[in-house]
């Protein structure tokens, strides 16, 4: 999660400063729900690209500031500079800071706050309490919060701390177990959260930093109501850091209930340029979308595809589809190792494989230039991601293809793609599996990418080869 570059950041301070201390020694980080609204103070910092730099020994700028165990946690990762978000974020919070961020997903958030999160909680070595964690981050979603929970895991993992996470779905058994043992860190979705607390396996009166993350996604997802009633049981004296992709007037009020003379954190978002990106949108039935795939995968030219699913599950079951259909794939995702993503990262690098199946999660810091197409299995949930998806081709100077199956459970995500482009994404309609429920009933021509059908006649086969000729059969890598 390291930036490249360092664009020029903007930096406006009001006259009212909050205190720092810099140093090991504790600060006290917490307050008042009931203190002043924040100041005008405001940090708008451009976006760094969401990208590991390559090892170059110790960790430099604020991740030199760090405890030795973490710093030792990050070279062990290959990270040693810091992405902007967490050079602005990490300072503050180890001084005792509230913050407000604004961020996307893929600038490297999650190590901004987990990282001084954990040197805050390594100050005063204590054994965690029964059902009462000291800190407490929530998230929109089972993934996110597995996520954050694995970024714990592996940055804490020579500190001596213990984190758990729970969310709904699953039975909670194990999550009250670990409940009663003691933790740390609880990562908890807010309705688990509330039904865990409801039955009195939790108690939030000793939690010393309370995090939310990506504010907006609960908001769309009706969690606020929520979120009131989990600040209700919280410390008035505690620290609060508050990260959310966009902020809204009613996003504003809820971090103002809840944050003092806080810190503001913008970084910028940054869109991929994709005039050089030729792009599609293949409607199609849910439930033929592997046939489409391994019929489709056949007509593109080019060695390097990505391809990218919502969930963990379906990323294995595709790679393997693909896999048994002779053409050699491998998946990425959050419940593999990281070791295992570096090996599978190698391997699509050197060629031994043509489609690397990913989740949005594992391909962040991706660096892959000769990818020649992207496919989009499923449409992401946020149009943003799906900029940043197409993005991963196209590079340096070269021309590059993305291409989107699109069912009519999808059909809203694409629109919100194309207000976010200003356009409409042309239409592959001369497709055996074309799904006229699914399909935009007024599609701009398609450009260079087959012969669009119309009216009510069924389409056909694929007519050519996108891309050039085809030069071979499944499984040439």
């Amino acid at each position: 999660m390291i930036s490249k570059s360092r664009p020029r950041r903007r930096r406006n301070a009001s006259a009212e400063q909050p205190n720092r201390r810099h140093g090991r020694s504790r600060p006290n980080p917490r307050h008042s729900d009931r203190q002043p609204a924040p100041s005008d103070r405001e940090f708008d910092a451009p976006k760094a690209a969401d990208k590991p730099s390559k090892p170059t020994g110790r960790p430099r700028g604020v991740f030199g500031t760090l405890i030795p165990e973490l710093q030792k946690a990050i070279s062990g990762e290959g990270y040693s500079v810091p992405t902007e978000i967490q050079a602005e974020c990490i300072p503050p919070v180890i001084d005792g800071c509230d913050v407000i961020g604004s961020a996307q997903t893929g600038t490297g958030k999650t190590a901004a706050f987990a990282l001084p999160l954990l040197q805050q909680l390594s100050f005063e070595k204590r054994r965690a309490r029964s059902r009462a964690p000291r800190a407490l981050i929530l998230a929109p979603t089972r993934e996110l919060a597995a996520q954050i929970g694995d970024s714990l895991q592996t940055y804490g993992r020579f500190l001596q701390l213990n984190h758990t996470v729970i969310f709904g779905g699953v039975n909670q058994y194990r999550q009250v177990k670990a409940m009663h043992r003691g933790v740390d860190v609880l990562v908890a979705t807010p309705g688990r959260l509330l039904d865990l607390m409801n039955q009195g396996h939790i108690q939030l009166e000793h939690v010393e930093m309370f995090i939310l993350d990506e504010v907006d996604r609960m908001l769309d997802m009706g969690f606020i109501p929520d979120i009131e009633r989990i600040r209700a049981k919280l410390p008035t004296e505690r620290q609060t850091l508050f990260f959310s992709a966009t902020m809204n007037a009613k996003m504003e009020t809820l971090a103002r209930s809840m944050v003092r003379n806080p810190v503001r954190i913008a970084i910028e978002p940054e869109a991929p340029a994709v005039e050089r990106i030729e792009q599609a949108v293949l409607f199609v039935d849910q439930k033929q979308k592997d046939k489409l795939l391994l019929e489709f995968i056949d007509t593109l030219e080019g060695d390097k595809m990505i391809l990218f699913t919502q969930m963990k599950h379906q990323a294995n079951r595709v790679a393997e589809k693909l896999t048994q259909a002779g053409i050699r794939s491998e998946a990425i995702h959050g419940n593999k190792s990281q070791a295992a993503r570096t090996r599978a990262l190698a391997g699509f690098k050197q060629g031994r494989f043509r489609v690397l199946v990913a989740t949005d999660v594992a391909a962040r810091g991706l660096d892959v230039d000769d990818i020649t197409q992207v496919i989009n299995y499923d449409l992401p949930m946020e149009p943003e991601t799906y900029v940043h998806r197409i993005g991963r081709t196209g590079r340096a100077g070269m021309n590059g293809q993305a291409y989107s199956f699109c069912s009519a459970e999808e059909r809203s995500l694409l629109r919100q793609i194309e207000r976010l482009l200003g356009k409409a994404v042309p239409a592959v309609l001369d497709h055996p599996y074309h799904a006229d429920e699914a399909f935009h009933p007024k599609p701009p021509a398609p450009k260079n990418f087959g012969r669009q059908s119309r009216g009510g006649r069924r389409p056909g086969k694929f007519k050519g080869n996108h891309r050039g000729n085809h030069r071979g059969k499944r499984g040439r890598r």
